[in-house]
C-alpha cells in the first residue's frame, strides 16, 4: 500500500505543476510579449517544474515544450525585422 504521506507530497506536486503551467499559458496568451520575454516565460516554467520533479526534463520537452511553442508561434509579438516579407 502507498505511503499517504508520499502520495499527498505527489498530489501537491502535480497540483503545483497544473499551477505552474497554467498561469504561463495564461500569460503567453494574454500579455503580448516579445518573443524572447515570452521564451524567458517558458524558461521560467520549465525551471520550476523541474524544482517540483526533478530529473523530468525528458518530460517536459516532450509534452510541456511542444504546448508552449504552439502558444508562442501564435500569440508572441513578433519584432518588425522578424516579420516575413512578402514580394508584391
Amino acid at each position: 500500500m502507498a505511503d499517504p504521506d508520499a502520495l499527498a507530497d505527489e498530489l501537491r506536486r502535480a497540483d503545483a505543476l497544473r499551477r505552474v503551467v497554467d498561469v504561463a499559458c495564461a500569460l503567453l496568451r494574454q500579455a503580448r510579449l516579445s518573443r524572447a520575454d515570452a521564451e524567458s516565460v517558458v524558461d521560467f516554467a520549465r525551471a520550476r517544474v523541474l524544482e517540483l520533479f526533478p530529473g523530468k526534463e525528458d518530460v517536459f520537452e516532450l509534452v510541456l515544450r511542444p504546448r508552449f511553442a504552439r502558444i508562442l508561434d501564435e500569440f508572441c509579438v513578433l519584432p518588425r525585422a522578424d516579420l516575413p516579407r512578402f514580394r508584391t
